[in-house]
């Protein structure tokens, strides 16, 4: 075969076909619009997706905090973080059966206790007290009084030394929580 009769089957292949070379052009024109097209909607689902999770995280986030300050709001009724020296209420001991109960003393208010002590071998008694910033002042028969918390070896006492919770009246006389 010749190079015409080359060029003449194909023509004639060629004019079998129905579609031209623009015809395949638009088909794939066509083609890729419909996948940008599908991408386009993929992404725009997807987008919708994230933007519900990300608004079901703000709105727990909303209701966690919510309820967080419920419940400090009930905490705060509970425990009153401004007197420092209520977290001092109940018993402390000191040596040789000495000891020190701390209680709230309601009637007169916050910031208010009745020390109830045995302060040397010999003496006791209960005497009133009140929150002066950090401490407790009161008066006893030997005077007035000042309890601080300190550790044990700040009490003086050598049987106290490794305590680590105490309260001190003055040098040689402190309590501890066991």
């Amino acid at each position: 075969m010749t190079k015409t009769g080359y060029a003449i089957a194909a023509l004639v292949v060629l004019a079998g076909c129905k579609q031209t070379a623009s015809d395949i052009g638009n088909a794939a024109n066509t083609g890729v619009q419909k996948a940008g097209s599908a991408a386009d909607r993929l992404a725009d689902r997807t987008d919708d997706w994230g933007d519900r999770a990300s608004n079901r995280v703000d709105n727990a986030s909303g209701a966690d905090e919510a309820r967080i300050g419920r419940l400090n709001d009930r905490l705060d009724k509970l425990v009153d973080p401004g007197i420092p020296t209520d977290k001092w209420v109940g018993r402390w001991r000191g040596v040789e059966g000495l000891n020190l109960v701390i209680g709230k003393d309601a009637k007169k208010g916050p910031g208010h206790y009745t020390l109830t002590q045995q302060y040397t071998l010999d003496d006791k008694g209960v005497f009133d007290g009140h929150a002066v910033g950090d401490t407790i002042q009161f008066t006893r028969p030997d005077g007035q009084q000042v309890l601080r918390e300190t550790d044990g070896t700040a009490t003086g006492l050598k049987y106290l030394t490794t305590k680590k919770v105490c309260l001190t009246v003055k040098p040689g006389e402190g309590y501890c929580r066991d």
